[in-house]
Protein backbone atom coordinates (compact mmCIF):
# COMPACT_ATOMS: atom_id res chain seq x y z
CA UNK A 1 0.00 0.00 0.00
CA UNK A 2 1.37 3.39 -0.97
CA UNK A 3 1.07 6.28 1.45
CA UNK A 4 0.44 9.74 0.13
CA UNK A 5 2.59 12.47 1.59
CA UNK A 6 0.68 15.56 2.59
CA UNK A 7 2.60 18.77 1.98
CA UNK A 8 3.34 20.69 5.17
CA UNK A 9 1.89 24.17 5.31
CA UNK A 10 4.50 26.41 6.86
CA UNK A 11 2.64 29.65 6.11
CA UNK A 12 2.87 32.03 9.06
CA UNK A 13 5.58 30.07 10.86
CA UNK A 14 8.81 31.77 11.98
CA UNK A 15 12.32 30.39 11.52
CA UNK A 16 14.85 32.73 13.06
CA UNK A 17 14.29 36.10 11.39
CA UNK A 18 12.20 34.62 8.58
CA UNK A 19 8.41 34.44 8.44
CA UNK A 20 6.94 32.12 5.82
CA UNK A 21 4.45 34.13 3.75
CA UNK A 22 3.56 31.76 0.90
CA UNK A 23 4.39 28.59 -0.96
CA UNK A 24 6.95 29.13 -3.73
CA UNK A 25 7.84 27.19 -6.87
CA UNK A 26 9.77 24.01 -6.04
CA UNK A 27 13.54 24.10 -6.29
CA UNK A 28 14.23 20.94 -8.25
CA UNK A 29 12.12 18.31 -6.51
CA UNK A 30 12.23 20.13 -3.16
CA UNK A 31 9.40 22.22 -1.73
CA UNK A 32 10.28 25.88 -1.24
CA UNK A 33 8.72 28.81 0.57
CA UNK A 34 8.64 32.55 0.08
CA UNK A 35 9.80 34.12 3.34
CA UNK A 36 10.00 37.70 4.58
CA UNK A 37 13.00 38.57 6.70
CA UNK A 38 12.76 40.95 9.67
CA UNK A 39 14.87 43.38 7.60
CA UNK A 40 12.07 43.52 4.99
CA UNK A 41 13.72 41.53 2.19
CA UNK A 42 12.18 38.37 0.78
CA UNK A 43 13.90 35.05 0.13
CA UNK A 44 12.86 31.68 -1.28
CA UNK A 45 14.07 28.84 0.95
CA UNK A 46 13.71 25.05 0.80
CA UNK A 47 11.65 23.44 3.57
CA UNK A 48 14.62 21.37 4.72
CA UNK A 49 16.84 24.43 5.27
CA UNK A 50 14.12 26.23 7.22
CA UNK A 51 13.27 23.31 9.48
CA UNK A 52 16.85 22.28 10.27
CA UNK A 53 17.97 25.84 11.04
CA UNK A 54 20.49 26.22 8.20
CA UNK A 55 18.73 29.34 6.93
CA UNK A 56 17.39 31.84 9.46
CA UNK A 57 17.55 35.10 7.51
CA UNK A 58 17.74 36.47 3.97
CA UNK A 59 21.49 36.73 4.46
CA UNK A 60 21.44 40.06 6.25
CA UNK A 61 22.38 38.52 9.61
CA UNK A 62 25.65 37.12 8.30
CA UNK A 63 26.72 40.37 6.71
CA UNK A 64 25.49 42.68 9.47
CA UNK A 65 27.25 40.80 12.27
CA UNK A 66 30.44 40.20 10.32
CA UNK A 67 29.78 36.47 10.16
CA UNK A 68 30.04 34.80 6.81
CA UNK A 69 26.71 33.55 5.49
CA UNK A 70 26.66 29.94 4.34
CA UNK A 71 27.08 29.18 0.65
CA UNK A 72 25.13 26.24 -0.76
CA UNK A 73 25.87 24.81 -4.22
CA UNK A 74 23.61 21.97 -5.36
CA UNK A 75 22.70 21.22 -1.74
CA UNK A 76 26.32 21.22 -0.56
CA UNK A 77 27.51 23.73 2.05
CA UNK A 78 30.90 25.03 0.93
CA UNK A 79 31.90 26.26 4.39
CA UNK A 80 31.16 22.91 6.04
CA UNK A 81 33.28 21.07 3.47
CA UNK A 82 36.16 23.48 4.07
CA UNK A 83 35.91 23.14 7.85
CA UNK A 84 35.86 19.31 7.76
CA UNK A 85 33.98 19.34 11.04
CA UNK A 86 33.10 16.24 13.01
CA UNK A 87 29.45 16.24 14.04
CA UNK A 88 28.64 16.18 17.75
CA UNK A 89 26.86 12.80 17.43
CA UNK A 90 29.85 11.15 15.74
CA UNK A 91 31.23 8.28 17.84
CA UNK A 92 34.28 7.27 15.77
CA UNK A 93 35.97 10.67 15.59
CA UNK A 94 36.03 10.48 11.79
CA UNK A 95 33.21 11.94 9.68
CA UNK A 96 31.38 9.28 7.68
CA UNK A 97 32.79 6.31 9.60
CA UNK A 98 30.57 4.42 12.03
CA UNK A 99 30.57 1.06 13.81
CA UNK A 100 27.86 -1.40 12.79
CA UNK A 101 27.49 -3.58 15.86
CA UNK A 102 25.07 -6.02 14.20
CA UNK A 103 27.60 -6.74 11.43
CA UNK A 104 30.78 -6.30 13.46
CA UNK A 105 32.19 -3.93 10.84
CA UNK A 106 33.08 -0.29 10.29
CA UNK A 107 30.98 1.39 7.60
CA UNK A 108 32.33 4.26 5.51
CA UNK A 109 30.04 6.70 3.70
CA UNK A 110 30.08 10.23 2.36
CA UNK A 111 27.38 12.76 1.51
CA UNK A 112 27.75 15.06 -1.45
CA UNK A 113 25.25 17.21 -3.33
CA UNK A 114 22.32 15.75 -1.43
CA UNK A 115 23.24 12.09 -1.97
CA UNK A 116 24.81 9.56 0.39
CA UNK A 117 27.42 7.25 -1.06
CA UNK A 118 28.25 4.02 0.79
CA UNK A 119 31.94 3.26 0.47
CA UNK A 120 31.93 -0.20 1.98
CA UNK A 121 32.13 -2.14 5.22
CA UNK A 122 35.48 -2.92 6.77
CA UNK A 123 36.69 -5.14 9.60
CA UNK A 124 39.57 -2.72 10.24
CA UNK A 125 38.83 0.87 11.34
CA UNK A 126 41.88 2.22 9.46
CA UNK A 127 40.61 0.74 6.18
CA UNK A 128 37.25 2.49 6.63
CA UNK A 129 39.07 5.76 7.37
CA UNK A 130 41.22 5.37 4.22
CA UNK A 131 38.12 4.79 2.09
CA UNK A 132 36.48 7.89 3.54
CA UNK A 133 39.62 10.05 3.01
CA UNK A 134 39.90 8.90 -0.62
CA UNK A 135 36.25 9.82 -1.21
CA UNK A 136 36.80 13.24 0.43
CA UNK A 137 39.71 13.88 -1.93
CA UNK A 138 37.74 12.75 -4.99
CA UNK A 139 34.48 14.52 -4.16
CA UNK A 140 34.84 17.27 -1.55
CA UNK A 141 38.39 18.47 -2.24
CA UNK A 142 37.92 18.44 -6.03
CA UNK A 143 34.62 20.33 -5.64
CA UNK A 144 36.24 22.95 -3.38
CA UNK A 145 39.15 23.41 -5.82
CA UNK A 146 36.75 23.93 -8.74
CA UNK A 147 34.49 26.22 -6.68
CA UNK A 148 37.46 28.38 -5.61
CA UNK A 149 38.76 28.51 -9.18
CA UNK A 150 35.43 29.91 -10.36
CA UNK A 151 35.56 32.62 -7.69
CA UNK A 152 39.18 33.55 -8.41
CA UNK A 153 39.71 33.16 -12.15
CA UNK A 154 43.22 33.57 -13.55
CA UNK A 155 44.19 37.16 -14.25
Amino acid sequence: MRHSTKKLDLTGQRYGNLTVIASAENIGSKTAWLCRCDCGKEAVVKTYYLRNGHVTSCGCIGTASGLQSLTYVDGTCVEMLRAKTVRCNNTSGVPGVDWRRSKGTWRASICFKGKRYYLGSYRCFDDAVKARKRAEENLHDRFLTEFTAKLLPDK
